[in-house]
């Protein structure tokens, strides 16, 4: 055992004065000290002063409701002025396909057959298409790969393409918000079925009343006049 003992044990000094008691522990040990009344508290004793209540704190207001956001009257744009939109885009889109495939093919070493090669030979075309000529496949996947990534990168982030912008159209969602990044999405894989659909999921804008095409319906979508 310590030479040095306890505190609990030890009996009260003279500095500690008359008025430290010594009472029992609850686990029945050694009595345990307890500090004097404070001068204060023996002062307000002697003159019966009741002692200061705190007041309770002020119950917290209610949280004011949001106010509900009023509806807005949009209008739609139509078949002929989403298509100029589309033209002004594949204005930016072909030039960088084709600068891209052009690049491609002379590092892979793929390319058309110049002799029989002639832009207006729809047979040619046709026959390369069935063949599923490499060069030729290789310039749709680019062709997709870049029109997929200009639509996805300018939808997500502004919310519209350049030729939306030219002819002050916007996309939004069911809700009127800038559609977020999974229905820009949607919206892409919703042009490639349209593709898929020998473009009758674009010609459908023309016969819709709310002139959606198929992208703006898979994707929960509308184009607006902004």
């Amino acid at each position: 055992m310590s030479e040095r003992e306890p505190a609990l044990l030890r009996d009260p000094s003279p500095d500690e004065g008359p008025g430290a008691t010594a009472e029992p522990s609850p686990d029945g040990g050694h009595p345990a000290a307890t500090a004097p009344a404070s001068s204060e508290a023996a002062a307000r004793a002697e003159t019966d002063e009741p002692a200061p209540v705190r007041a309770p704190a002020p119950a917290r207001e209610q949280a004011a409701p949001r106010p509900r956001r009023e509806a807005t009257t949009v209008h739609v744009a139509g078949f002929w002025r989403r298509l100029t939109a589309a033209v002004i885009d594949l204005a930016f889109v072909i030039p960088a396909a084709l600068f891209t495939t052009v690049i491609a093919s002379g590092l892979t070493g793929v390319h058309l057959p110049p002799s029989n090669l002639r832009v207006i030979d729809v047979d040619l075309w046709i026959d390369l298409v069935l063949a599923t000529d490499p060069a030729l496949v290789m310039a749709l996947v680019l062709f997709c790969a870049i029109g997929i990534v200009y639509l996805l990168v300018f939808q997500i982030v502004v919310g519209r393409t350049l030729g939306m912008r030219a002819l002050r159209l916007k996309i939004i969602d069911v809700y009127g918000d800038q559609p977020s990044a999974a229905r820009c999405v949607a919206r892409c894989a919703g042009y490639l079925a349209g593709v898929a659909t020998l473009f009758l999921g674009f010609l459908w804008m023309g016969f819709d009343s709310e002139k959606r095409g198929l992208q703006d319906w898979i994707a929960g979508t509308y184009v607006i006049r902004a």
